[in-house]
């Protein structure tokens, strides 16, 4: 029977035909590319972030403000892993009809929301705490102590938690209706008009991107610039704190930088989808690319902190590869098991 809808009258032979023609195909053309690129990420990033957690939970040594952040960030991380990407990657193998009902659409925005700002949070968390370590180290005995990061940590899900509601809220299952209501057509998408989605991404995105970065970059200069200074110091005034203070700054660093970049394209994403309006084939394109790149990105971020860990920390390299190993060759002992002057505040 032809069914029509309401505006200029269109009739189709079958309901697939119409939900074709209105939502367009069910599998993402990008389906099996992308599926490939996750799972290698998915894999990487499991095992990469449960190692973290790992060595910072066994290792007492390792449990220091600096790595605290570092736990909470790979628990985000997982969280992405686990429920996120399994989530994105069976939508681009079925777009339509969403499968997990109304809960299951609040959980999936609630998720990705809660760990973007958690994530962003932390990090800049991090990097004020290697601020202080650096710049102000007499006050990194009373003011940094893992206490007061746990209690940052704490307030850097609640914020997450409580920030990630304005965005779940705009959201739900959608049904075509033809004029019943076609259960084969539900998705999850916004429901709410476009202009408050649109104020939510951009106050967001200002809030939890765009100012981090530049309070981060900050930071940096500052701390580079001190350390510049120290290196500049009489040989025997540079001591194993100095090293190893150089050693983490320079690892955080790069988490940093690729954290920014890894993420200017997930906020580009948004930014791009709420504000369009008057929608061309070009701009759709333009947009597909930008999405599918922007995903890779974001799940990529979740994936490769653990593997700039093992390159440029000497110590989450040892306690990584005696996980792995379970014991060192010949039971000796791991270079960083015997006493040495080191500060409780470095990874």
């Amino acid at each position: 029977k032809p069914l029509g809808v309401h505006g200029p009258v269109v009739f189709y032979e079958n309901l697939e035909d119409a939900l074709l023609d209105i939502l367009g195909p069910k599998r993402s053309s990008f389906f099996i590319p992308v599926s490939l690129t996750y799972s290698l990420i998915f894999m990487v990033g499991l095992a990469g972030n449960l190692l973290t957690c790992a060595v910072i939970a066994k290792h007492r040594k390792m449990q220091t403000p600096t790595n605290f952040y570092l736990f909470s960030l790979a628990v985000s991380d997982l969280l992405v892993l686990i429920f996120g990407m399994p989530l994105e990657t069976y939508e681009l193998w079925q777009n339509y009809p969403f499968p997990f009902g109304e809960g299951g659409c609040y959980f999936k925005i609630f998720l990705f929301e809660t760990v973007c700002f958690a994530s962003v949070l932390n990090v800049t968390a991090l990097s004020v705490e290697r601020y202080i370590a650096v710049v102000h180290p007499l006050k990194t005995r009373y003011a940094m102590t893992n206490k007061h990061a746990c209690r940052v940590i704490t307030s850097v899900w609640t914020i997450s938690l409580v920030c990630a509601i304005p965005n779940t809220s705009l959201h739900g299952i959608f049904y075509l209706y033809l004029p019943e209501k076609v259960a084969e057509s539900a998705t999850c998408i916004l429901l709410k008009p476009l202009w408050i989605y649109r104020l939510v991404i951009q106050i967001t995105t200002v809030l939890f991107y765009f100012v981090p970065m530049a309070v981060i970059s900050v930071l940096y200069l500052v701390i580079c610039r001190r350390l510049g200074r120290e290196k500049k110091l009489p040989e025997a005034k540079i001591h194993l704190e100095s090293n190893r203070r150089r050693q983490v700054t320079k690892m955080l660093t790069v988490v940093v930088i690729v954290f920014a970049i890894c993420w200017a394209p997930f906020h580009l994403d948004r930014l791009l989808w709420s504000s369009i309006t008057q929608w061309t084939d070009t701009m759709h394109t333009v947009y597909q690319y930008v999405h599918i790149l922007s995903g890779a990105l974001f799940y990529l971020s979740s994936a490769v902190n653990p593997i700039i860990y093992s390159l440029l920390s000497s110590r989450f390299r040892e306690h990584f590869h005696e996980l792995m190993c379970r014991k060192t060759k010949g039971g000796s002992s791991p270079p960083f098991s015997k006493p040495q002057k080191s500060s409780s505040h470095y990874a």
